[in-house]
């Protein structure tokens, strides 16, 4: 069953919706949906209180730390955290609370080059069942290329069954944006979807479009309940009108049956 991936996206230390294409070094050109007057940790705790597991603390910049933190002590094990993860602070956010850390940018050169040198370093550090890889994309001719650095720097690396194959043993899971349509409540890429739906040797959460509810049960159909989805400035939770987040939790009770945290 595709399950609901909670996430928590913080901006100048404030739990923020932005779309993500806007999210530049010029300010200026920053495209922002939503921004909470309520702190990171309060949507760790509702998180925990309603059984959500494995949720994503994505750092967006600097300026982030201190909330991040706040977010993991409100669910220690309950939330992953990424956003400027590199091999020589890894540990320490596993050791603040973190399930998991999810890497994207440290894994490149500044051209966009794969280090696999690096990968190794972060599965030394943490072991590769605390780490996840961010394989966020852009549409490219031909396909996906994985976009770093707020997702504007497009990388060497193609998103294929391939590179999930070459990847899939030096990791636990696979977030995946689909940066051109997140926070557009557009819809779904479903060919994108439908290319990561077919690959299931690990976990893997998608994120970018979803507007209605029924994005969930097509990319559980998609994937045949093997992939994951979260879903940002379309909920309710996050000043949006188009997916109610008590619906959502209702679903998962509902599919999943009652669990405590």
């Amino acid at each position: 069953m595709t399950r609901f991936r909670p996430c928590i996206d913080l901006h100048n230390g404030r739990v923020k919706q932005i779309v993500g294409g806007s999210l530049t070094q010029d300010a200026a050109s920053l495209r922002t949906n939503f921004v909470s007057a309520r702190g990171a940790a309060w949507y760790a705790e509702l998180y925990r209180r309603d059984v959500l597991h494995g949720g994503h603390v994505i750092k967006l910049g600097p300026g982030n730390d201190l909330a991040a933190r706040e977010a993991l002590a409100a669910w220690p094990g309950g939330l992953q955290v990424g956003g400027g993860i590199v091999p020589e602070n890894a540990e320490e956010w596993i050791s603040a609370g973190a399930s998991h850390v999810i890497v994207t940018s440290c894994l490149f050169d500044a051209e966009g080059t794969f280090l696999q040198d690096k990968l190794k370093d972060l599965v030394s550090a943490v072991g590769a069942e605390h780490l996840v890889l961010d394989l966020s994309c852009r549409r490219v001719p031909g396909g996906w290329a994985v976009a770093m650095n707020r997702w504007q720097t497009l990388t060497e690396l193609r998103v294929t069954e391939q590179t999930l194959d070459m990847l899939a043993e030096h990791c636990a899971e696979f977030l995946i944006h689909a940066a051109d349509v997140e926070g557009l409540c557009t819809g779904i890429d479903r060919e994108l979807v439908k290319l990561l739906g077919s690959w299931r040797r690990r976990p893997m959460t998608y994120a970018g479009g979803i507007s209605h509810i029924r994005d969930f049960d097509e990319i559980d159909a998609l994937s045949g309940g093997a992939m994951d989805a979260t879903v940002g400035s379309a909920l309710d939770l996050f000043g949006g009108g188009l997916v109610r987040y008590a619906d959502l939790v209702a679903r998962q009770r509902t599919e999943s049956g009652p669990e405590t945290a």
